[in-house]
């Protein structure tokens, strides 16, 4: 192996986050009051403006080996010096050791990607697009609420694929495992799984609120 092909290897400060799971190009806001984190997001923003968010589950209490890498775009001091920042997702990594505990975590982390694709990933993309888009429609009928997709979805397939993990609610360990996924193919088609039963769950119960609101 030539040493341009390793996986670049780097330490990272770590932040724990319960049920949250950050993906690539996606906006993090964080409100951080914590002292230990106060300390890590001051020495952050005299460096690169990076560290890991690693979920958290609050159940099992363990935290996630694999995470995302985020990037401090904004920051707003608050008295008692917390902070509000708008952060964005980066890279992934997993973490290889942990280097310290205290004052925050420190982890030495590899970076990971996905696996070029074997084959064209536009058909899967537009599967998943054409699903985002039935279970738009149908929520918003059912809800009466205007329910619409931003104007501009990610082009690109792996961007597509995590735009939709990201915007999935209440199901962290999902989330979690289409985050460590490494083939962009994979996790678009267990996105579109995930799609369709919801698409075919909230069909039903549109099928019964109009038989129910024609009935007298």
């Amino acid at each position: 192996m030539t040493s341009s092909s390793k996986i670049a290897v780097r330490e990272l400060p770590l932040f724990p986050l319960p049920e949250v799971v950050l993906f690539p190009t996606r906006p993090l806001p964080l409100h951080i009051f914590e002292f230990r984190y106060r300390i890590m997001m001051n020495t952050i923003l005299e460096s690169d403006r990076r560290f890991g968010v690693l979920m958290v589950d609050p159940v099992q209490g363990t935290i996630a080996n694999v995470g995302c890498c985020a990037e401090i775009i904004h920051y707003q001091r608050l008295p008692d010096d917390r902070m509000k920042m708008l952060t964005l997702g980066q890279q992934r990594f997993r973490v290889l050791e942990y280097v310290r505990e205290k004052p925050y975590r420190v982890g030495l982390v590899e970076w990971l990607e996905d696996q070029p694709p074997s084959q064209d990933l536009r058909p899967f993309a537009s599967e998943v697009e054409q699903l985002l888009r039935d279970v738009v429609r149908l929520s918003a009928k059912l809800t009466e609420q205007n329910i619409e997709l931003p104007e501009e979805l990610p082009d690109l397939p792996t961007e597509l694929s995590y735009w939709v993990a990201s915007n999935l609610y209440g199901v962290a360990a999902e989330q979690q495992s289409l985050l460590e996924m490494q083939d962009t193919i994979a996790r678009l088609e267990r996105e579109a799984e995930i799609l369709t039963t919801t698409r075919n769950h909230l069909a039903a119960r549109s099928v019964l609120k109009d038989t129910f609101n024609q009935n007298p």
